[in-house]
């Protein structure tokens, strides 16, 4: 049976939210993101004709866009509609994964049985911005990829039905920049010896793909050709990440604390930027060495950054670890998690701090997560009590 997979994508999410707030804001060049030094979170489509865009400097975006207005992201109002919108959809659906805080999966496979696919998902995306005023894409095809292709290619408000017989001829023309997988170094390559349609990569031999790029090159003529057998996973909420060490010895020492402390929050943070979530409530936890244990929690605005994780974390432990007494345990974890597509907390943090992260992640995910670390989080051997 041919597949029936929708991707549905909530159209400038932070800014329609943020005008649902404020009805003085529609129409107008806008920016969702940090202060000068910040960066573009989101932006209108007003704003993008002037060339402005996600990740870019809210400086430079200035100069392009100089009469746009700047409002700084608030996630718990993002996250309240996005829990909102999958709960729409997941009533609905028969099986939904929530991809990020605005991007969903829908397999609907077998349904044009009883209801024509393409007509149920468009009474679904009314559905959605009946009920809470969000602005929603969608694009209906046979896989992931393509699906998601779609809905870029049909924004906004332009819903697409891509059917099999229709997917290569969609596809061809486009930019390989469309493939999801393909960042600036891969487009990059490929460029230079021609390659910038997604018909010419398609056309190419698997097997010099992956001498160029290796293990990826496979999937990426894959994608090319409309082939992706990925499965939509059923949506479950991760509720906390959290992570925990018993000592060899029970200790005092203070800078062996504050650096165990330090690389749980390095680690557990590199965690949440892998799998695409934010936190706002950290929890930390020690254990004395009689046995008797006690917790402190802390919120905070919602991040993945390592710095103001880190800050909070041990504030919390210099409140907590009061008694002097020798401890036996240490543990942090990190609660309320929404889902977030950023890298790192783009409403607080500037242009030179998300490409510290960014240049990290790039090294943890090909080395290891303990390729690279700060001095800070670098274990020591305890003192000798």
């Amino acid at each position: 049976m041919e597949r029936s997979i929708v991707h549905m994508d909530l159209d400038t999410f932070f800014v329609s939210c943020v005008r649902l707030q404020n009805s003085d804001l529609e129409g107008i060049p806008l920016i969702v993101g940090g202060g000068d030094r910040g960066v573009v979170a989101s932006c209108s489509y007003e704003a993008r004709r002037f060339g402005v865009h996600s990740a870019m400097p809210i400086k430079m975006a200035l100069r392009l866009c100089p009469e746009a207005r700047i409002v700084k992201g608030d996630m718990e109002l993002f996250s309240r509609y996005s829990h909102t919108v999958s709960q729409i959809i997941e009533e609905k659906a028969p099986v939904m994964e929530k991809a990020s805080i605005d991007e969903f999966y829908l397999d609907i496979t077998g349904m044009d049985r009883f209801h024509g696919s393409y007509k149920w998902t468009h009474e679904l995306s009314s559905l959605v911005t009946r009920e809470t005023g969000l602005p929603i894409s969608f694009a209906l095809s046979v896989n992931k990829t393509v699906s998601k292709i779609g809905t870029g290619e049909g924004k906004p408000k332009g819903n697409l039905e891509i059917p099999q017989a229709m997917v290569q001829p969609f596809l061809n023309p486009l930019s390989i920049r469309k493939i999801p997988m393909v960042g600036n170094a891969t487009f990059t390559l490929l460029s230079r010896i021609g390659i910038r349609s997604i018909g010419t990569l398609a056309e190419m031999p698997a097997k010099v793909l992956q001498e160029m790029i290796g293990l990826n090159g496979l999937e990426l003529w894959k994608k090319a050709n409309g082939i992706d057998h990925t499965p939509v996973e059923p949506y479950r909420e991760r509720k906390s990440l959290s992570t925990e060490d018993t000592f060899h010895q029970d200790t005092t020492d203070m800078v062996f604390l504050r650096a165990v402390l330090s690389g749980m929050v390095e680690k557990l943070a590199y965690q949440l930027r892998s799998e695409g979530w934010l936190t706002s409530n950290v929890t930390v936890k020690i254990r004395y060495s009689n046995f008797d244990t006690e917790t402190r929690q802390v919120t905070l605005a919602y991040t993945s950054a390592d710095h103001t994780l880190t800050r909070a974390v041990l504030e919390a432990f210099e409140k907590l670890y009061q008694r002097r007494m020798s401890l036996r345990l240490v543990g942090v974890r990190f609660g309320r998690l929404v889902r977030g597509s950023y890298q790192i907390n783009l409403f607080e943090d500037t242009q030179e701090m998300m490409s510290l992260y960014q240049a990290m992640d790039k090294i943890k995910n090909r080395f290891g997560a303990n390729a690279v670390m700060r001095c800070s989080g670098a274990f020591v051997k305890p003192k000798m009590n």
